[in-house]
Parts: C-alpha cells; structure tokens; sequence
C-alpha cells in the first residue's frame, strides 16, 4: 500500500524535465517529429524541405480535428444575447453544423485577438492615458465610460462624449497615470486645463476619482526598441487610408516593439503604428528598385527628380537600415540535423542544432546571396480561408460584435462579411487587427454577440422605429453620445450615411470646417483597387443633423433599452430628455404667436421644419441675436447642438443641465415652443 501511495504522490507532483528529456519526449508523443518540422507560432508542419514555408499551408486533417473540438467547446459557452434585442436561442455549434461551415481555427488568431487569460478589471470611472486613434501621436487623459466583456469605452476628458471610443482590455494603446512622464511622451491634459498646470496627483484628488491600476494594463513596464529603428530615421510607407499612395515618411515615436509612421509635411491623422513585421513600410530605394512611384511631401520642388540622397542630406536625417525591416518578432526554432541531405535524423542528438525558420534556405544558399535574400522576405501571409466563421467588431457601430464570416483575402488583410447582412457592409480589415477574434470569444468574455440576421429580422426591424433593413436602432451615427437612434438620419447603415467618414468636427479644431491640425489633406485616392471605402469615423468635419422626435410607439422601445445612470452627462442627459417620454414638451401649451413674435422678432415666420435643417453654425447665429442671450452662444457650440437638437431640449434641459440662467432659458425655450406653433398652423392652413 505504501508503494503505491509512493507511484502516486510520485505521478502527480510537478517537475521540471531537462532539456533532453522534453525533446524526447516530443519526438516520441508527436509523430511529426521525424517526419517534418513545426511551426512554434502557427503549430503547421511540413517537410524538411519545405522548412521555411511551413506557415504557409495548413493539413485538412487538423482543419477537421479542430472543427470538431470546436463544436465542442462552443457547446458550453452560454447563449449569445444581442446587444439591445431580444434573447434568442442561438449558439456557435447548431450555426456551424446548419451552415456546414468552419470556424477560423484559434491558432490563426494573435494572441491579443485570441481569448484573454485573465478578466477583464478595469471599471467606469477609471482614469487612464490613451493614444487618440484620429491622432496617433497624442497620448490623452482618458476615463472609462463603459465595460463590455473584455473591451472598454473610452472617454476625452472633458470633451464630447461623441469622440469616445473602443478599445480591447488588452490593448498597447492605453497606459496607467504616469507612463508619460516616465517615458518622456507629452500629456495633453483635459479640455480648459494648461499642460503645464495639470498634475495626476492634484487631479484625481480635486474630482474624487480613481486611476486604474497598472496591474490591468498588458504591457506597462517593458520598453523594447525595434531592432535598428530609431526616431528621425526616414523609410517609405504605404497610406493605409489611400493605399494606392506609398510616401515618404519618418519614424517620429518608439514604444515598446512598437513606432509610429509619420509621412513628411502632411496631416498627422494619416500616422499610424506598426511594427518592423508590418507589410506597410519599406526601405528606402525600395519604390525605384520596384518600379513603384514614390509621392514626395507636398510643395517639393521637383517630384520627377527626387532624390533620397539629396533629402536626406536636406533634412539631416538618416534612412532606417534593409536589416530592419521585415524583422521577425517572434523567433522560430526547429531542430535540424547537421545531415539534412539525408532528409533523416540520425539518432545521435549531438548532430542536432537550433535553426531560424528565416534564414537562408539550406538548399539555396550557394545562389542567394544573405542582402538580397533579407531584401526579398516577406511577413507571412495569414491562413484565414473564404468562408470561414468568426467574430468580428462592427465598424460602423463599434459597440457591437457580430458573427462574420471570411467572404475574400489578399496576403495580409481579410474581406469581412457580416452573416445575414448585405454585401454592402462588407469591408477590408488587416489580419492582425485587434477588431477580429475567434468564434466564442463573446461568450468566454461576457460581450453580448450580435447573431445572423435572418429574414424576420428584416421584417421586424423595419416595421417601425428605424427604416433601414436589419437595424434594431441600436448606436448612432454621432457616436457614443446617443445609444439609439429611430431614423434614417441617424442610422449607421441608411443609405445617407453610408459613404460619410465622419459628421464630427475634428475634436481639436472646433466648428471650423476643414481646418484639421495644420497640415494639407491628401486628394482623394483615384486607385481602383480602393473601391472598398474605410467604414471607421475619422474626426473630419462632416455636419448631419439629428434624427426625429420618436413618436409614441417608438417611446416605449426606446425607453427599456435606455441605460439608467447616476451621474448623467451633458450629452446623456439630453438624450434622456429625447427619448423619454415624460421629459418631452408638451405640444398642448397654449400659445400667442403675435404676442410672442413682437417680443421676439429673429423668431417670427420660421417654422420648426425649417430649424430641423440648421447646423450647429446656425443655431449659435441664432442664439446670438436673441436678446440678453450672447454669454449662452459658446455652450451651443461646445455641445454641438444642431437644429433638431435644438428643438428637443426642454426648459428642464436648459436650465439643470446646461446651467443657463432662468431668463434666457425662458426666451430660447419659448422660441423653440414657437417654432413648434408656426408649424402646427402651416399644418392646418394646408
């Protein structure tokens, strides 16, 4: 008995095995040892021959094998509820079997795509420092405004809940209090404060609110350069948003494993940040040794004769090294003997030796010279396949995660179909993405899945509330400041809004239409390869008004899906007064229009109609010219109130939540309850 006991103790305690033993034991347990290598990043095997292509295929058997335990393991996750709608009996298992399809395996995933390993701790209220994605070179003061599953909304500080956005839980674009004094990044502080005047320390304690701690954050304590970049260095680089066009550009921050491209004299809002694997960016020379044209910064003198020695000799710069680019991130290591003619190992692990999966091929290395050989590599294709499943965030409305499914590819970007949906919401996404994540990934992380739309749901949608098919009138296309929406003008996927980048001003330039951060604007990109139009809201300035008073059915729907809070903003407490029922202005309240007209005049002949069409411009012109008003025009321009806006604040609104002085709040809000009147009677004159 006591022996037993022994082998048992024995079999279940933890030990660590030498370096032999566990290769041993690999050979013996996997099979594939002796007949090939495999990959450590993509767990693909081919032959020895093959060694360095090895993440380009991929065995249908293990296609099976992981569809299978797939089904499997969707089958525990709990029943996906829709964000905003209705629970329905629906799970990836029963979607897979019924449309005899595969979900993308999770090896083809990142790991940041992929299931997180730990919850997701961060909460609302939190505060934190960010990148401004419409910005990549800015790191802002940020709060938490809302938690779903393992992703964040994040919010600008003082600023218009309508630029909040999302991230992952996971994500290296965010940082605790503090990073950027460390590591020497300016932190623009929130709106109306002085950089120089704002202090972590005196900030929380001043508003009573708490720094997320740096244990949530992913990555907060290393600093890894990219091997040979360094900041000033030029390249060439592709524009993501004119992809047609590749620039001159400059390597202008480094964070971590990451830099961020800048391209030469133009607005900062096309940077982007990439690592040395990225596909985007090249050496420079490498257009002419391409025959690719290379778009020069704007007002240079003569863009036929550019020359890289003359500019960088211009600009005191120098060019980011070949050996630079196209640098491997993570290091592959296979097993090789030192008889690899033989295609065998011998038996005798003394032969064996560690090799990179990108060196030089062993066969080609007599005709491939080391320079030209590095110059010629490329990243990696990824392994998605058309039509397989998986999940994927919505851009349009980016509170959302649908099912998706993978409808095209090219060697680094995916063509995303959501299921259900027409066509015209398909859109291009790189394979790396942070927006992609494996089939479950909902479920496992607590976000509410949004499922196939099916025809019912066609026809439930559009009997009422919002028109467009397959819209529940869930998110709006200004973004975080409204949660729904029951019109066409407000809808993220009308047809009115579905070629329009953003309707927001930029964040840091105001009302001022085109006036971005200083730099020119590139023209729109001719290239027809970029029919595929970017569905993402950058900050450009693009003005649409709001949608229009719900009527009474759509009330009630709106009222169950509207989120109760606390402490309610500026722009939730507006929204509150649109959609809730017993905030909304009687339409009954007697009025005397001559009376009112003459005390005031800017009033008289204009109908509500007529004021649905005014822009934030024109409702600041309007507030100005009533009198005693003046001192009310800036908060109508910070809150970006438009005419429809306009005719939705109630006398409660203007008084509690814009903090407007009894008088004047009395004259705006009898000039909308007029504008109301003059409708009605133009109504029944017809």
């Amino acid at each position: 008995d006591e022996e037993g006991v022994k082998k048992a103790h024995a079999k279940t305690t933890w030990s660590v095995p030498t370096a032999q033993e566990a290769l041993l034991e690999k050979v013996q347990v996997d099979p594939w040892g002796q007949r090939g290598l495999v990959c450590v990043r993509c767990n693909r095997k081919g032959s020895i021959s093959k060694l360095y292509f090895c993440i380009l295929f991929a065995f249908s058997v293990e296609y099976q094998n992981n569809l299978n335990k797939s089904r499997f393991f969707y089958c525990f996750f709990p029943t996906a509820v829709p964000y905003g709608g209705k629970k329905k009996s629906w799970c990836w298992a029963s979607y897979l079997e019924q449309e005899k399809a595969i979900a993308a395996p999770n090896k083809l995933f990142k790991e940041y795509q992929s299931f997180p390993q730990c919850k997701n701790g961060f909460r609302v209220g939190m505060r934190l420092e960010g990148i401004d994605p419409e910005h990549p070179s800015m790191y802002c003061v940020l709060s938490i405004s809302e938690v779903s599953g393992h992703r964040i909304r994040l919010h600008f500080d003082k600023y218009s809940e309508c630029y909040d956005f999302w991230v992952n839980a996971n994500s290296p674009d965010i940082h605790p209090i503090g990073w950027c004094e460390k590591t020497g990044h300016k932190l623009q502080p929130p709106k109306g404060i002085k950089s120089e005047a704002f202090s972590w320390c005196s900030y929380l304690k001043m508003n009573k609110i708490q720094a997320a701690p740096k244990a949530l954050f992913d990555s907060q304590n290393t600093m890894v350069t990219p091997l040979g970049f360094r900041i000033g260095m030029k390249l060439e680089a592709v524009d993501k948003k004119n992809p047609s066009f590749i620039c001159v550009a400059t390597v202008t921050d480094l964070v971590e494993s990451r830099f961020l491209v800048h391209f030469d004299d133009w607005d900062e809002s096309y940077d982007y940040w990439c690592d040395a694997t990225s596909p985007y960016i090249h050496p420079v020379g490498w257009c002419q040794e391409n025959g690719k044209t290379l778009t020069t910064p704007p007002g240079f003198p003569d863009t036929t004769s550019f020359s890289w020695e003359k500019y960088l000799e211009e600009t005191g710069s120098l060019p980011a090294p070949a050996r630079a680019f196209k640098a491997v991130s993570v290091i592959f290591y296979s097993l090789m003997s030192s008889h690899t003619h033989t295609h065998t190992h011998t038996p005798c692990w003394s032969n064996l030796f560690i090799y990179h999966s990108l060196s030089v091929p062993l066969y080609s290395f007599l005709s491939l010279t080391l320079s030209f050989y590095l110059s010629s590599l490329q990243k990696p294709p990824h392994s998605f396949q058309v039509n397989m499943k998986l999940e994927a965030v919505d851009k349009r409305n980016p509170m959302l995660v649908r099912v998706a499914s993978v409808v095209a590819t090219d060697d680094h970007r995916i063509k995303i179909h959501f299921d259900g949906w027409t066509d015209e919401y398909d859109y291009w996404v790189d394979a790396d993405s942070p927006d992609i994540h494996p089939a479950g990934w909902c479920a496992k992380t607590g976000h509410p899945l949004q499922p196939p739309i099916s025809p019912q749901d066609m026809y439930e949608s559009s009997d009422g509330g919002c028109p467009t098919m397959g819209c529940k009138g869930v998110g709006h296309i200004k973004g975080a400041r409204y949660s729904g929406h029951h019109s066409a003008v407000g809808c993220p996927y009308s047809e009115i809004n579905m070629n329009k980048d953003s309707i927001l001003p930029d964040r840091l330039s105001g009302e001022m239409p085109g006036s971005g951060v200083g730099r020119p604007r590139r023209e729109p990109n001719p290239d027809p390869h970029t029919h595929d139009q970017e569905v993402g809201r950058p900050c450009k300035v693009r003005k649409v008004k709001l949608e229009e008073p719900p009527h009474d059915e759509e009330m009630e729907s709106e009222v169950s899906s509207t989120v109760e809070s606390k402490e309610l903003t500026l722009q939730q407490a507006l929204h509150q007064s649109v959609f809730m029922p017993f905030s909304t202005p009687s339409p009954s309240m007697p009025q005397c229009w001559d009376q009112h007209s003459k005390l005031l005049p800017s009033v008289a002949g204009i109908t509500a109609s007529k004021v649905a069409t005014w822009s934030v411009e024109e409702v600041t012109e309007f507030i100005q010219g009533l009198p005693g008003c003046r001192e009310q025009v800036r908060t109508f321009r910070e809150e970006q109130i438009d005419g429809e806006a306009f005719l939705l604040l109630t006398q409660t609104d203007l008084v509690k939540i814009l903090s407007i002085k009894l008088g004047p709040a009395l004259k705006i809000y009898n000039s909308i309850l007029m504008f109301k009147t003059a409708e009605n009677s133009a109504c029944n004159e017809l």
